[in-house]
């Protein structure tokens, strides 16, 4: 998987990272009840149940699609952020398309309104680590193991008590270490085939038509909702979802 670039903003939160207390590994937590597409409003308090102890989950980086072979995964990655993730929200409402958040830990301690709005609508959190440091697997595992679980500890009480369900590593940047860790944890280390390059903010032609010629490689989508201006990515996601839905895809989330 490609690296992606050009990612200064991040550099504002990872001072914000520093001396976060890791997560101790053996806490019971909240699991969420992930799937769930009930009637009720998108925007309402969050559900959640009390759960056991962590269950581990398969170390190898998934792909494929809870809804089978016509199945795609939407991920939206980098958020939340108090512009583009509402928008967002509102699109995904709009065509009944659940999607898997994957939250830097930072943005979600900013922004827990947010977070708890994901999840109250029906999508799955993912950690995408505190800081989004694209070098993570040049790194040693104690600082590994920090932007993991630390980030895994903020985007739950951010949630209320919802856990991600997902370890995405910024830019592909995953190790055997940090899977390992993250399925101990419960999270399914989750990559994606197809890469809109939205935010390169090619323009929203460009991002759809990414999409289309990409799609044959796999049912995980690749979209943000933070870094910077999203405005190409909410208007691709208008134009992009009701096509998927024209093609015969139904909306799944990656195989746990």
């Amino acid at each position: 998987m490609a690296r992606h670039s050009g990612r200064g903003w991040y550099g504002k939160v990872l001072g914000a990272a520093l001396g976060v207390t890791v997560l101790a590994t053996g806490a019971s937590v909240w699991t969420a009840q992930a799937g769930s597409t009930g009637a009720g409003s998108p925007r309402a308090a969050s559900s959640a149940k009390p759960g056991g102890d962590i269950k581990p989950v398969d170390v190898t980086i998934v792909h494929a699609s809870d809804k089978g072979a016509r199945g795609v995964n939407i991920t939206i990655d980098d958020g939340p952020d108090p512009q583009w993730t509402p928008q967002v929200l509102d699109v995904l409402e709009e065509y009944g398309v659940k999607a898997t958040f994957c939250m830097v830990g930072t943005q979600a301690q900013a922004h827990p309104d947010l977070v708890k709005e994901v999840v109250a609508a029906g999508h799955r959190l993912c950690d995408h680590s505190v800081s989004h440091d694209t070098t993570m697997d040049k790194k040693s595992e104690a600082y590994q193991s920090q932007q993991i679980l630390d980030a895994e500890r903020m985007i739950t009480k951010a949630s209320g008590g919802v856990r991600p369900m997902y370890y995405r590593a910024p830019g592909g940047a995953f190790t055997p270490y940090s899977r390992k860790l993250a399925a101990s944890r419960g999270m399914r280390p989750l990559g994606w085939n197809v890469d809109s390059k939205d935010f390169e903010r090619p323009g929203t032609d460009a991002i759809v038509t990414t999409v289309e010629q990409e799609l044959p490689n796999g049912p995980t989508i690749l979209f943000h909702d933070a870094g910077g201006d999203r405005s190409q990515t909410v208007e691709a996601l208008r134009r992009i979802l009701p096509w998927l839905k024209e093609q015969g895809y139904s909306f799944g989330f990656p195989v746990r």
